[in-house]
């Protein structure tokens, strides 16, 4: 039997990697992961309540690009927490989690040409990994950019060439960013709008970690946008309830943007989405409208902020991370790294190298491991002790 070609490339996804990596070894203490972005914050209250209260409609097939009350919620906390106006009807879709939107994006947006050539994807490296497989499914040359630390780990708008851009469809950028937790600033977002109105490409800005910070919400593509003028097609924002409300089981998130670019998400979900089930869509709009679990959550988030700072504080190298739940620390190289410490320590984490490619015969995430501060707080800062106590 013949398989497609497209995907041969791929490297082993991260995680079936890190335990081929580990398979061998025996924990050297107690388990404490510290590998996997799971958030393990107390869920809302409000959760099981809601569910039974509709529990008729799993009886239901559920409406595919989300309930009137579902895209209702998500408008009006993209009015409060942005301040701009998003017509729930016609500028939203919801989705099964933001990785079905980020990779799903890309096939109903991505040109088959740009310029008369194949089309190219611009991708920060390290990643989340689905852009480079959404860039291989619609045929696209992923274009891998370093986000070094001299940069604020964001990548160099500077450093892209005028041919390159000239090929790009969509710039895919994370911000809070994920590992290193950069943000990008009302600046940057300014500076790569432009960029994309000047080439004609759209922006996918995966804003997963958006609630997750120490004091100054990051601001968001959206906002900036409607600041600048920009055309509404040019911007699509991808959110989730996965951090910003620890619910990653609920596989609950959405888009934004232009109605032309929803209307073609719609289009093609309409043959191959997932809905959400309606008792599940009834949560996620309860989730959308409460801030208060989300600040409970916050202010945990700042204590590990704060706990991880008084830990590596000392270590050379060592950058706080702006947002997001991630520590990217320094190693002399990252598989290395991972087995010393789960072999001694019996704490487990990510060598960097597997979030990111290789270019020009350098790994950018090679010399870091991403730690995720999801555990509980004890467990986190034996698991932080044990590393620096370990590697540094």
């Amino acid at each position: 039997m013949q398989f497609p070609e497209r995907f041969s490339n791929l490297p082993e996804y991260a995680f079936p990697r890190l335990r081929a990596l580990l398979a061998d070894h025996q924990p050297g203490g107690p388990e404490i992961a510290m590998s996997i972005g799971e958030p393990k914050h107390p869920m809302p209250d409000f959760v099981g309540e809601v569910i039974a209260a509709h529990l008729e409609g799993f009886g239901k097939y559920p409406p595919n690009d989300g309930s009137a009350e579902l895209l209702a919620a998500i408008s009006g906390w993209i009015k409060r927490r942005y301040g701009i106006d998003k017509d729930p009807l016609h500028e939203i879709i919801a989705l099964s989690g933001t990785r079905e939107g980020l990779f799903n994006a890309a096939i109903a947006l991505c040109p088959e040409k740009k310029n008369g050539k194949r089309p190219k994807i611009l991708i920060p490296n390290p990643f989340y990994q689905v852009y480079a497989v959404a860039s291989l499914a619609v045929a696209a040359d992923p274009v891998f950019i370093s986000c070094p630390a001299a940069g604020g780990f964001l990548p160099d708008l500077d450093g892209i060439s005028m041919a390159t851009l000239e090929q790009t469809a969509i710039f895919y950028l994370c911000s809070p960013s994920n590992p290193q937790g950069a943000i990008a600033s009302r600046i940057y977002w300014k500076k790569l709008i432009a960029l994309a109105e000047k080439y004609d490409f759209q922006i996918f800005a995966d804003e997963c970690y958006s609630e997750i910070y120490r004091d100054t919400p990051p601001p968001g593509i959206l906002e900036i946008a409607q600041e600048t003028n920009a055309d509404p097609e040019r911007v699509l924002a991808f959110h989730s309830l996965s951090k910003r409300s620890n619910l990653p089981g609920l596989r609950s998130g959405f888009a934004a943007g232009g109605a032309k670019s929803i209307a073609e998400l719609k289009r093609l979900r309409a043959y191959s989405g997932a809905p959400l089930p309606l008792p599940l869509q009834a949560v996620a709009a309860h989730a959308w409208s409460d801030e208060a679990h989300v600040n409970l959550s916050r202010d945990i988030y700042r204590e590990k902020y704060q706990m991880a700072d008084e830990v590596f504080g000392d270590v050379q190298g060592y950058l706080s991370p702006e947002a997001g739940f991630f520590l990217w620390l320094p190693v002399d190289d990252g598989e290395v790294a991972a087995v010393k410490l789960w072999r001694e320590t019996g704490v487990k984490v990510l060598p960097g190298a597997y979030l990111a490619r290789e270019v020009d015969g350098v790994n950018p995430g090679a010399a870091y491991i991403r730690v995720a501060m999801v555990a509980e707080k004890q467990d986190m800062q034996r698991g932080l002790l044990a590393i620096r106590d370990c590697i540094y």
